[in-house]
């Protein structure tokens, strides 16, 4: 799909590197770009969930990219990096709003190199005033966005969503900036810069809910896993203290469910005949309803209801969510050997079906394709390479089957 664009992807952690690795399963050549110390997220995990020298953190966003390490900080580095943009279509980074123009990535300096490259910029809150060099870690944009005053248990402290919903939000509108940055540049030949703010993208994924309250005043509020204003739609314990997660939206799911479940009363009660009433109603509806699913067992309910076509299923951990038989039909778990050491590792697949889609390639060791990056795109000779080495300008990592 965007199988000839090459991207150059100066990002590090965690939401730039997803948004790469997006790119690469939508079948960008992507080039990452590492300091010659590498991205830290190759060594932020514990012990126990390292696998081959590699943390999982960063085995996580780092697929279908190649690796070159180089110093931007020197004058021959900067060379090499203006000669890897003169070969690019994008260029992505997650630096502090001062630090672009002071590597020489901003706007103005990649534009004199090439004209039609993209660039996307993501940043932390803002890029004027004290918000410039305001650290934005995830924890910090849930709280300053609302997210979490929205998420936990009704009248219990906030919560953090609990995976890094805004690094990884802004992983995704990063990504989708930057295709339409390119595809710009394919049609009208002028490249330009689009920036993308971890806070932007979590209030915008407030939509209705912040929408609601413009419209009414009234602050939206932590209920746990209860939808506001649509009842049934919560968790329910079952026999064997697993939950069954339940939301029939509509009458006539509400009434086929009832069927389903034996209490064909329920859709006729007074109090639950009507989406209104069930929402003013919704603590009697929530006890009766624990007491019916108290009968059987959580994936027993799961299946029953998945055949009654009433929208329900088993509230699964991670273990159980990625063995469902589902996940292997859409290819969602994937089975990586490491190109080194042979050693074999699950991944999360590519969400984005398409014809010609190709499984990314296992994420790279540090450096790994540095000289061939630089013989291959830019044309470099073995020489000069070698004399880059020398110089500690480039670094050469670990290669695997490489070919200059």
């Amino acid at each position: 799909m965007l199988s000839g664009f090459r991207v150059l992807d100066f990002t590090w952690v965690l939401g730039g590197p997803f948004a790469s690795q997006l790119l690469a399963q939508l079948g960008a050549e992507v080039i990452k770009v590492e300091p010659l110390e590498g991205d830290l997220s190759r060594r932020v995990s514990s012990h126990s969930t390292v696998f081959e020298g590699d943390s999982g953190f960063f085995l996580s966003v780092n697929r279908g990219k190649s690796s070159i390490a180089l110093d931007l900080k020197s004058e021959q580095g900067r060379e090499v990096l203006y000669d890897l943009v003169r070969e690019s279509d994008a260029i992505i980074y997650g630096f502090a709003p001062d630090v672009p123009k002071r590597l020489g990535l901003d706007k103005k300096s990649l534009l004199a190199v090439n004209p039609k490259i993209a660039i996307g910029q993501l940043i932390g809150l803002h890029d004027k005033g004290p918000f410039a060099k305001a650290p934005a870690f995830d924890l910090v944009v849930q709280a300053m966005s609302g997210v979490m005053s929205i998420t936990g248990n009704k009248d219990s402290k906030p919560v953090r969503l609990g995976y890094q919903a805004a690094d990884l939000t802004g992983g995704l509108y990063l990504a989708l900036g930057c295709v339409g940055l390119m595809l710009k540049a394919l049609k009208s030949g002028i490249g330009d810069l689009l920036q993308v703010s971890l806070l932007d993208c979590q209030l915008a994924m407030l939509t209705w809910q912040a929408q609601n309250y413009f419209i009414s005043d009234v602050v939206p509020k932590a209920n746990g896993a209860r939808h506001p204003v649509i009842a049934p739609s919560d968790i329910y314990p079952c026999a064997d203290e697993q939950f069954i997660a339940l939301s029939p939206t509509g009458q006539q799911f509400w009434e086929s469910f009832c069927e389903a479940i034996g209490r064909e009363d329920l859709a006729n009660d007074s109090r639950f005949d009507h989406p209104v009433r069930r929402i003013e109603n919704v603590e009697s509806l929530t006890q009766e309803l624990n007491q019916v699913f108290q009968a059987r067992k959580a994936s027993d309910w799961a299946a029953h209801l998945f055949e009654q076509r009433v929208p329900a299923a088993l509230v699964n951990n991670i273990e159980q969510a990625t063995s469902q038989p589902l996940v292997h039909e859409r290819n969602m778990v994937e089975e990586l050997i490491h190109p080194r050491t042979q050693a074999t590792l699950r991944f999360l697949g590519n969400p984005f079906k398409f014809e010609g889609a190709e499984s990314t390639s296992y994420p790279p060791a540090f450096g790994e394709h540095t000289r061939k990056i630089l013989s291959q795109v830019c044309g470099y000779e073995a020489r000069l390479i070698d004399q880059l080495i020398k110089a500690n300008v480039i670094f050469q990592g670990d290669v695997n089957d490489q070919t200059e």
